[in-house]
């Protein structure tokens, strides 16, 4: 009788999954091209020649970063702040996510590589997410981070500059330059490896004016509004 129930279970499960699958399927309408393929490509370029063993996926939300990482063969962990950040519910389909703030984390548990993709623009103690990402990590680990970037234009956030298309949203998103990430740097003797510069919009703000299709690579010197960072950490 109890496996009996199982099945049934089973069987409506899947039901539901490729109900819900489908709709989306059919009723497909983005809204714009984003920068998950130009995140995405850093990361995995990064891990492919890391070859980690275990992955901590910060601020995972929604999305199938997780499970595209455990299809690669890491052990991964996916946390993010559900209850006190999301306005709604942040239920993810792809993946189990622990229920964790990053700023004060209940993990105890460190990892051969954190990523941190698109997340820490939207976190006010951004110094604290940081600390505790390093924390997280193995001596000798790396951080893989992505966030609005430019060398010498900051921005406490880009969603209050004139023409963003984030101006009704109700979070934060900070555009960091050199000077906020070297300080944290001096501090904890961590170092960035690779860092790749890209132009998404014709504004010197993140979420600014006109988007540029596709989006180009930059020099330092040239004007750039996201930055992909490949960082490790003291081996002690």
């Amino acid at each position: 009788m109890l496996r009996l129930s199982e099945r049934l279970v089973h069987k409506m499960g899947r039901w539901f999954i490729e109900k819900i699958t489908r709709l989306e399927y059919e009723s497909q309408n983005p809204r714009r091209i984003n920068e998950r393929a130009v995140e995405y490509g850093f990361v995995f370029s990064c891990l492919a020649e890391l070859a980690p063993s275990t992955v901590l996926d910060v601020g995972t939300g929604r999305t199938a970063l997780p499970s595209l990482l455990k299809t690669c063969g890491y052990r991964v962990t996916a946390v993010d702040n559900i209850k006190d950040y999301w306005p709604k519910s942040a239920f993810n389909r792809h993946f189990y996510v622990l229920n964790d703030d990053i700023t004060n984390s209940k993990l105890n548990e460190k990892y051969d590589v954190v990523v941190c993709i698109s997340v820490l623009e939207h976190v006010v103690e951004y110094e604290s997410a940081l600390e505790t990402m390093v924390s997280l990590t193995k001596p000798g680990g790396h951080l893989i981070i992505s966030c609005p970037y430019s060398e010498s234009t900051a921005s406490a956030n880009c969603y209050e500059e004139e023409g963003s298309y984030g101006s009704k949203n109700p979070y934060i998103c900070r555009q960091f330059t050199r000077l906020d990430f070297q300080k944290w740097l001096d501090s904890t003797g961590a170092e960035i490896l690779k860092q790749q510069y890209w132009q998404f919009f014709e504004s010197k703000y993140w979420s600014c004016g006109k988007q540029i299709q596709p989006p180009k690579i930059a020099q330092p010197e040239e004007q750039h509004q996201l930055a992909c960072m490949l960082i490790r950490v003291p081996a002690q």
